[in-house]
């Protein structure tokens, strides 16, 4: 065996051994790069001036404007956590789906669907509806196994439904290779792939995941009663009414689809939505802060209403008018929608103002962007030392054996693709998301790529297998933010087992992804070509 496919082999090796260990992993990434660095230079398998491109490709990951929605999404999804939309949501569903067979299970999903396309943060959402769901699932006789399943795969929706940090990670790195590829095989002037691309491709196949984990539970409710009882009102409890329904979903739907919406309509980029997104955020915990309190007139809820209408109406007036001041010829039009933006803007302001204050003085904002700032420097942090451990690696050609490899299977594409899959799904028995997607896909995925396999369906594919190991033991994050909220009737045993159906449904759902692609390209094909 060649020295320099030991040393990529030895370098794999540690950083999951020392993974597996308990030390960080930014600093195991990355400190396992430079000691291969100095062994390479040691035996003269690499080249002194490899090193100058550590620096360039650590640059170059921080200037990435993409990545700019990290950490708008993380401060979104943090503050709506702690503004509690998720009790209003939980309550609200159990009382009006109740009467459901599996009622309280399919309401614990349709929250965390609700939850997931407005938040996308897996520990957030387990842990809520872990600590508001669980006892009540309990109490009205659900077998544990049955209803921790449930809440922790509902919690994982984030990771598969858009706006997703998953996804916006992936498609990070998916366009890159996608541009590897291209350049590779020759065509200088490829399409791009969007993190958009990725977010409308995912669409669909969430949607569908969401109604297979519903199937699940009515199936289970009807065919095992027992495991899964009707919800009964108690004598104290009411119906709950259209306007608490309302009030309960409205605000989370209208982000939802000023978010998403401008994304896949192109209206905005994902950063650019993302910043929409963490202002709603905002301005719904400002809303609700003011909920507790005994004021109902203008000036307490005058702001907030101001400013999300000034918000909905910058974003239509954006795109019906070029607001550039730079240019030498402005038209009367433009000046006209100029004239339009700058009372809009000051009523956003305005209404940011007062939700940040409100915010500050009910002490949410502090921890929202200390968890923030925390969670983000995280995952950059991974991010630097992953994109350290790739270069090292392809500093030793092990790209280049992984090329070979793939594409001398027996079996061609095919096989090369379900190899690829199935590590990543082994992996994501001992490895988390991020470590997968920054080590595992800048190496394999330029090589499927140049296969001709399209990379929204790819992309896809490899969204919906990272989101299953938020549920395999004995690392699953999930499982590990419900064992920490579950009351210690529920043993760890029957949490691996409620959630062993729904891993069995995301290889289904990935089955029918492999027999039926369009239903990831169809919807990208249709707004963005």
């Amino acid at each position: 065996m060649e020295l320099n496919i030991l040393l990529d082999l030895l370098m794999f090796l540690t950083v999951i051994i020392l993974l597996m260990s308990g030390f960080p992993v930014a600093f195991t990434l990355g400190g396992t790069a430079i000691l291969f660095v100095g062994i390479g230079l040691y035996f003269g398998e690499i080249d002194s001036d490899f090193i100058g491109l550590i620096p360039q490709r650590i640059f170059g990951t921080m200037t990435n404007d993409v990545l700019l929605a990290v950490p708008l999404f993380i401060f979104m999804g943090v503050m709506l956590e702690r503004s509690r939309i998720a009790e209003e949501l939980l309550e609200s569903m159990a009382r009006l789906m109740g009467r459901i067979p599996g009622g309280l299970g399919i309401s614990v999903t349709i929250v965390g669907t609700l939850l997931a396309a407005s938040t996308g943060i897996v520990g957030a959402t387990v842990v809520t509806m872990g600590l508001l769901s669980l006892p009540t699932m309990l109490k009205r006789g659900y077998s544990p196994a049955v209803a921790s399943g449930a809440i922790a795969a509902s919690g994982t929706l984030g990771q598969i439904i858009p706006p997703s940090i998953v996804l916006v990670l992936l498609g990070d790195q998916l366009s890159s290779a996608w541009q590897t590829a291209q350049l590779e095989m020759g065509n200088w002037a490829p399409e791009p792939l969007s993190v958009g691309d990725l977010f409308a491709g995912a669409l669909i196949p969430g949607l569908c995941l969401v109604l297979l984990y519903i199937l699940y539970q009515v199936a289970v409710a009807i065919f095992l009663p027992k495991l899964a009882p009707p919800f009964q009102l108690d004598e104290d409890e009411e119906q709950v009414s259209t306007a608490k329904l309302l009030a309960a979903f409205l605000p989370p739907i209208l982000l939802i689809v000023s978010v998403l919406g401008s994304i896949i309509s192109g209206i905005a980029t994902p950063t650019e939505a993302a910043a929409v997104g963490a202002v709603g955020a905002i301005l719904m915990a400002g809303y609700k802060i003011n909920t507790k309190t005994d004021n109902s007139n203008f000036w307490h809820y005058g702001p907030i209403f101001a400013a999300s209408l000034s918000l909905a109406g910058l974003i239509i007036v954006t795109n019906l008018f070029d607001l550039r001041q730079g240019r030498e010829d402005i038209s009367a039009y433009d000046y006209f929608g100029l004239a339009l933006a700058i009372p809009l803007t000051l009523c956003v302001i305005w209404g940011l103002a007062t939700a940040i204050i409100r915010s500050y003085r009910a002490d949410i904002l502090q921890p929202v962007m200390q968890s923030t700032t925390r969670i983000s420097a995280m995952i950059f942090m991974i991010l630097i030392g992953a994109a350290m451990f790739s270069l090292v690696f392809k500093g030793f050609e092990g790209d280049e054996y992984i090329h070979d490899f793939l594409t001398n299977l027996p079996g061609g594409k095919l096989s090369a693709l379900i190899l690829v899959m199935l590590v990543m799904f082994v992996l994501g028995f001992f490895l988390d998301f991020i470590e997968i997607t920054f080590v595992v896909v800048p190496i394999v995925a330029p090589v499927l790529l140049m296969m001709d396999i399209h990379p929204v369906w790819l992309g896809i594919m490899m969204a919906m297998n990272l989101q299953t190991s938020f549920l395999t033991p004995p690392f699953g994050f999930a499982l590990f933010y419900l064992r920490g909220v579950a009351p210690p009737s529920v043993s760890t045993l029957q949490i691996y087992k409620g959630v062993l159906p729904y891993v069995m449904i995301q290889i289904l759902m990935l089955a029918i992804l492999w027999n039926f692609p369009a239903m990831t390209t169809w919807l990208p094909n249709l707004l963005f070509k």
